[in-house]
């Protein structure tokens, strides 16, 4: 039967190019769409006869695995139960993107109560690929869908991978039974696969460089106040430089020990500039927080936090009363869950107090931290 050509840019509703789409893969139909990479070719992970008809349009050696999209981080867990601490930092800063994530496989998997045939065809050899693509239309198809999607470039092996929806027709012709052209793909370029388990192991560079990766497996730390320019900016520098003097490092390399120390306010205007009375504070204690600009608390920025410290009570409420998911990383500063005064307007001698007041808390929780992990990541 010939295959349905929709062009996206020509159609009077977006939604039900999305809604046939779903039907067509709930029916046990291939289908081909943008996502921001190259265009995918997806069949429904609830029909293994469609995950076979696959491995036939590719012409694929069958120990090679396809990959499974699934709609966010969340729903990752399901299929990667044991996540390491690593690749879930890469899964929160690097998902909705151009990044496929090779996780060793988990017998409490969800992935094991889906048909032999998609099991072996994504899971042969012990480890699960995991991608969420960055598009609207493919997560919008995703979110429709009632399980995941077994996704793969849309082009013979060995071929071109298709970056437009004509190409998708002259590779794979009448095999495909709905191709959906959204026009050039954002990146014309694959996705980056990271194998992650103790290490963190390039398979494929594609849009995201390795260098990138690297960073983005970083333990972060964000420190949150309420304007980003008294508290918690000087509980920034002085987190970098108590972590400095542990690694004895300077401030500006405890990035090469897989550290990164941020700061952010509840009711902050991005841009301004940290207090006088702050500035003076740390440049007495050797930390130079002048070239700090404030920031407000994105869920971006919190989701990509793995401890957020706030300087009061209020400040964590706020926090978790907006993003419940994030409860468990986010604390107060004090370790008695009390709050630490806002010295705003004060003279200095206030802020060397609230200062020192928020460096006793600092050491408090850095003698629970085990540094081996840092150690090692520099080894």
């Amino acid at each position: 039967m010939p295959s349905v050509f929709i062009d996206l840019n020509q159609s009077e509703d977006v939604r039900d190019v999305i809604h046939r789409a779903v039907e067509a893969l709930s029916s046990g139909k291939i289908i081909a769409f943008q996502t921001e990479t190259v265009y995918g070719l997806a069949a429904s992970a609830l029909q293994p006869a469609a995950v076979e008809r696959l491995w036939d349009i590719k012409g694929r050696d069958p120990e090679k695995p396809f990959a499974l999209a699934v709609k966010s981080y969340e729903e990752a867990m399901d299929f990667i139960p044991n996540m390491t601490p690593t690749a879930k930092r890469l899964a929160r800063r690097c998902w909705p993107g151009p990044v496929t994530l090779v996780m060793d496989d988990h017998p409490q998997s969800v992935v094991h109560q889906l048909d032999e045939v998609v099991v072996r065809a994504t899971v042969p050899k012990g480890a699960i690929g995991l991608r969420v693509p960055d598009d609207e239309l493919a997560l919008a198809i995703l979110r429709l869908c009632a399980g995941p999607v077994v996704l793969t470039s849309a082009n013979r092996s060995g071929q071109p991978a298709a970056i437009n929806g004509q190409q998708v027709r002259d590779q794979l012709g009448d095999d495909v039974d709905l191709v959906i052209d959204g026009g050039p793909t954002r990146f014309q370029d694959a996705s980056t696969v990271v194998r992650v388990n103790d290490e963190v192991t390039i398979l494929r560079e594609g849009v995201i460089k390795e260098s990138v990766i690297r960073d983005r497996t970083d333990f972060v730390a964000l420190v949150v106040c309420t304007g980003n320019t008294c508290r918690s900016p000087m509980a920034e520098g002085i987190m970098k430089m108590l972590f400095a003097k542990q690694f004895q490092c300077e401030l500006d390399e405890i990035g090469s020990h897989g550290l990164t120390v941020l700061s952010a306010g509840i009711a902050a205007l991005p841009g301004t500039p940290a207090a006088a009375q702050s500035v003076e504070v740390m440049r007495q204690m050797g930390v130079d927080i002048s070239p700090h600009n404030s920031q407000p608390v994105t869920q971006h920025l919190a989701r990509c936090s793995d401890v957020i410290f706030t300087l009061t009570n209020g400040h964590r409420q706020a926090i978790v009363s907006q993003w419940p998911e994030l409860e468990s990383s986010v604390r107060t500063l004090r370790p008695d869950g009390g709050d630490i005064a806002d010295p705003i307007g004060s003279p200095v001698p206030v802020y060397q107090a609230c200062a020192q007041q928020i460096q006793q808390c600092i050491e408090h929780w850095m003698q629970t931290i085990d540094f081996q992990e840092f150690k090692k990541r520099t080894s």
